[in-house]
């Protein structure tokens, strides 16, 4: 499955893993299963909705405006910075973004991990909320160097949903994303997580 090595080369991958499991108070081995985890979930909410013209576009038109990957450059400090209350930019507001790709599925996918991972609600909540805006930042990168259009990041992304869908853990994927969509205050993944920070 993937990894945040695999999307940021192995020396910031395992710094940013430190950093959030320093933010959420947990082992790193903990955090990795929990990453393994999101990091398909996410990718595979982009594909499904890069999957028509009009979401590609719109993806398209988001990474242009507003995550052309230069977050990457400076990954010092991401998790406070994103979770730490301060003043949030359209690159970095995780809320935002996550509601964007996993919609309706925000609280199905949380609770999943936690169960799968060890980890509760709120810290893989956080996670959740650290590695969107790494995700959208990666993206970002990938249409710059490529010289990507809408159509060619949907293909990019459908490559990768392909890859997770043949891995072993695929059908848990599904099972995860596959949320009865209620609109209920689980969904919200924001909340979750400042709920956990202002209680620990």
């Amino acid at each position: 499955m993937f990894s945040l090595e695999d999307l940021l080369g192995q020396q910031q991958g395992a710094e940013v893993v430190g950093q959030m499991s320093q933010q959420v108070n947990a082992e790193p081995s903990l955090v990795n299963t929990a990453i393994q985890m999101a990091l398909p979930a996410l990718i595979n909410g982009l594909a499904n909705n890069a999957a028509t013209p009009q979401g590609a576009a719109s993806l398209d038109q988001a990474l242009t405006n507003d995550h052309d990957g230069s977050l990457l450059d400076n990954l010092g400090g991401i998790a406070g910075m994103i979770l730490g209350g301060g003043q949030s930019s359209r690159t970095t507001n995780a809320g935002g973004i996550l509601g964007h790709i996993l919609g309706g599925s925000q609280g199905n996918v949380t609770q999943q991990i936690s169960n799968q991972s060890g980890l509760n609600m709120g810290q893989v909540a956080q996670i959740l909320m650290i590695l969107a805006p790494i995700v959208m930042a990666y993206l970002g990168k990938q249409k710059q160097q490529n010289n990507l259009d809408a159509g060619g990041l949907s293909d990019l992304l459908t490559g990768q949903q392909q890859q997770i869908q043949q891995a072993p853990q695929g059908g848990f994927l599904e099972r995860m994303l596959d949320s009865d969509g209620d609109g209920s205050a689980l969904d919200d993944i924001a909340s979750m997580a400042f709920n956990y920070l202002t209680k620990s």
